[in-house]
């Protein structure tokens, strides 16, 4: 199971056992319990009970938890009745007879030491505690593995190799390359991508001379002279000079900009910016400035609704009404987040899209709440963005090289006081989007969850640094300690997130693939050549916008399905129509038209901000909840079905293309073997039914881990209640 290069074993101990209900042992695993420098490992040999499938990473076994996906780590005695957080390099006085570990993606992992040496299983305990919980950047499993790459050139395990500072990106699911905007071409690409034609490319921050903060290249208006910028960045907050997002095809384009500290300089730059960017629009339009930090919650606000969203979906008892676990919800404030980011990002698609003027997103720093706003502002403006190879480049953008504090934010090294769980947020709104317009994102929501799940993982150096400087300061410092020759290499080449045949394989990555998406053109036989008609909205018919959102157990519910897109519109209005006076009827109006209209998939889409219409991303949240599965149910059912639907569409279509060119079909075994979609069709008259490991916590399984009561359905909420840390079943049946 050790098999990524760099990995060493630090302690381990035998004859653990693993719970896997909270009530009974006899579910229970016998194994060895290992700590290595990437990961804790439980190895056995027995078959985990009651699963009849598991979602394989090649970097991760079955039963293994990524040091920096680590949150909180309990050791208990059961006899002498105490317990202990143990932090690093702390002492245990006591043989710990229980190991109960929280993990960052709300899993609780639990083992028992009955039966293992006790002094071991001391040690285990410490080792886990103490590499958990590093105290310094280069003490993450990344820089060992990269420095066992460079000393060991030859050695390639799992076929990774360092990844990420190649300009032409990274190889995705779909075969297309990742821009990793890391050098002056990928830049450029994206101006002429987008047609601002008054933008260019600057590399004035070459070397990180002017921030450190920023990329080594971004983009800036025409008009702007490299020594004006020179001049100007001393009075923004970080140096951060204002960064060009994107652009629009009626010219408005997309800003950010930090504050200006300077105050008695604060009028005349601002002045001189808004019209560098008014002179780079073809109409000479205003600018919209849009104070992020006095309009949307603040960092520390999404940091405690997650705190609570979190108790809420792992401590919380199902069985209490369900009234209450919904107030509860409600009061966690995260879904009202999400909406005021939605709405708000609604709100300045409408100042683009319709009132054709650029947009500046100001924020204090400009690297937390931009990051997000920019980022869905895209994903509702360009259907590139709803692409996997076009929405992982826009993480690259925005997030990455934008200078997001991805290692404080994540808190890696676990004692950052700076930690929110933005990049969460940012995925679970564009699942918000996925879910009410399935047809339009290339991509699935185990896609977003994968994702997730791999910032978690301190192998790639994607979301492991605070900024592009960081990863290029802290590698060469590292590099040169190593011993380790840079040549004209800017810092360390670290794996990147997007090669994603390091972590599943080729057929595993096809559950990435929305089987409900609608791509841009679709192949029309005609006289045996295959040609494509371009989609225009007439094409569209209003139910065209992929299956209804109320999916319960793979049914569509009625009183969704029946009315048809133009009779809801007085019904469901969104929030964001009921403006206060002072704004303008024709954003309510602008609003009101378009959802009076079929949605064009290829164009903007807007999000449904109303009460019902923003949900709880139960895959994300409640996958590792054995009662909050429902086999056979979920919104996979649907997946299954219209991936079906989808490889027999596609089959039909082959065998037309070989019909009409008169080709012989078995010439062409290979093109049937490469099917887009993970479930497939045996043949057109397949009439099996949904294979029985399916339920709503696909492709996860939450066996073994004991969030709340156990497999068995027994309640756990008289232990529960009021606890925020769980002892043992038999210390707490003692107590009583």
């Amino acid at each position: 199971p050790f098999s990524v290069l760099g990995e060493i074993v630090v302690n381990e101990v035998n004859f653990v056992r693993k719970c896997i209900a909270t009530d009974t042992s006899q579910y229970d695993l016998w194994g060895k319990l290992v700590c290595t420098n990437f990961k804790i490992s439980f190895i056995t040999d027995d078959p985990m009970p009651l699963q009849k499938f598991h979602y394989k990473n090649l970097l991760l076994g079955e039963h293994d938890v990524p040091l920096t996906c680590i949150e909180q780590i309990v050791t208990v005695n059961d006899t002498k009745r105490k317990q202990k957080v143990l932090g690093p390099n702390q002492k245990l006085k006591f043989n710990p007879t229980e190991l109960i570990i929280y993990c960052k993606d709300f899993r609780i992992v639990r083992f028992r030491f009955d039966e293992a040496g006790p002094e071991s299983a001391k040690k285990v305990c410490l080792a886990i505690a103490h590499y958990s919980q590093p105290t310094d950047l280069q003490l993450l499993f990344a820089f060992e593995y990269v420095g066992e790459i460079y000393h060991n050139p030859a050695k390639k395990v799992n076929g990774i190799d360092p990844g990420g500072g190649g300009s032409s990106g990274i190889g995705s699911a779909s075969g297309q390359q990742t821009p990793l905007f890391e050098t002056y071409s990928d830049w450029d690409r994206e101006i002429k991508r987008t047609g601002a034609s008054e933008w260019r490319v600057c590399s004035v921050n070459e070397g990180y001379m002017i921030s450190t903060c920023l990329p080594e290249y971004f983009v800036v208006p025409s008009s702007l002279a490299d020594q004006d910028l020179k001049l100007y960045s001393h009075s923004f907050i970080g140096r951060r000079m204002p960064l060009w997002s994107w652009n629009h095809p009626n010219g408005s384009a997309l800003v950010r900009m930090a504050n200006i500290k300077d105050v008695l300089q604060q009028r005349r730059i601002d002045q001189r910016i808004c019209n560098a960017i008014t002179r780079s629009h073809p109409l000479r339009s205003d600018v919209y400035k849009s104070d992020l930090d006095k309009c949307l919650p603040s960092i520390q606000e999404i940091q405690a609704a997650h705190v609570k969203l979190k108790q809420l979906c792992v401590n919380e008892p199902f069985e209490e009404t369900e009234e209450k676990w919904l107030s509860s919800l409600e009061n966690t404030h995260w879904l009202e987040y999400i909406r005021s980011f939605l709405k708000h990002s609604a709100e300045l698609v409408y100042m683009m899209e319709c009132k054709h003027v650029s947009v500046v997103l100001q924020e204090e720093e400009g690297r937390d709440l931009s990051c997000l706003a920019a980022s869905l502002v895209q994903v509702m403006l360009d259907p590139y963005f709803r692409t996997i190879v076009g929405f992982q480049s826009l993480i690259q953008k925005e997030w990455v090289m934008a200078g997001y504090q991805f290692l404080d934010r994540c808190n890696h090294l676990k004692r950052s006081d700076k930690e929110s769980p933005l990049f969460l947020m940012f995925l679970d709104c564009v699942w918000q989007l996925l879910e009410q317009y399935p047809a339009a994102f290339e991509f699935s929501e185990m896609y977003l969850t994968i994702l997730y799940d791999s910032a978690r993982i301190s192998l790639f150096g994607t979301f492991l640094f605070n900024c592009p400087h960081q990863r290029v300061k802290e590698s060469t410092e590292f590099a040169i300690s190593k011993n380790i020759q840079l040549g004209d290499e800017k810092g360390l080449k670290f794996p990147c997130v997007w090669d994603w045949s390091l972590q599943f394989t080729s057929r595993d990555r096809l559950l990435f693939h929305n089987p409900l998406y609608v791509g841009k053109s679709a192949p029309c036989v005609q006289n045996g050549a295959v040609k494509t008609f371009k989609r225009s909205k007439k094409n569209y018919s209003s139910t065209l916008r992929g299956a209804p959102p109320a999916l319960k157990n793979g049914i569509i519910s009625e009183q969704e399905f029946l009315p048809r897109r133009n009779s809801l519109i007085l019904k469901l209005k969104p929030d964001f129509l009921q403006q206060t006076e002072s704004q303008s009827n024709s954003m309510e109006q602008y609003f009101r038209d378009w959802f009076a209209k079929p949605v064009d998939l290829h164009g903007v889409i807007l999000p449904h901000v109303s009460g019902t219409q923003i949900k709880l991303w139960k895959l994300c949240y409640f996958r590792w909840v054995p009662e909050a599965q429902i086999n056979h149910g979920g919104f996979i059912a649907a997946f299954h079905k219209v991936s079906l639907l989808a490889d027999e569409v596609d089959t039909l279509n082959r065998n037309l293309r070989q019909y009409k060119s008169n080709s012989p079909l078995q010439g062409n075994c290979s093109e049937l073997d490469q099917g887009r979609m993970y479930f497939r069709a045996n043949g057109l008259n397949d009439t099996s039914g949904a294979p029985d490991f399916l339920s709503s916590s696909f492709p996860f399984s939450p066996v073994g881990n004991l969030c709340r009561r156990s497999i068995l359905g027994t309640p756990l909420s008289k232990f529960l209640s009021g606890a925020k840390i769980w002892l043992s079943t038999e210390t707490l049946a003692n107590e009583d």
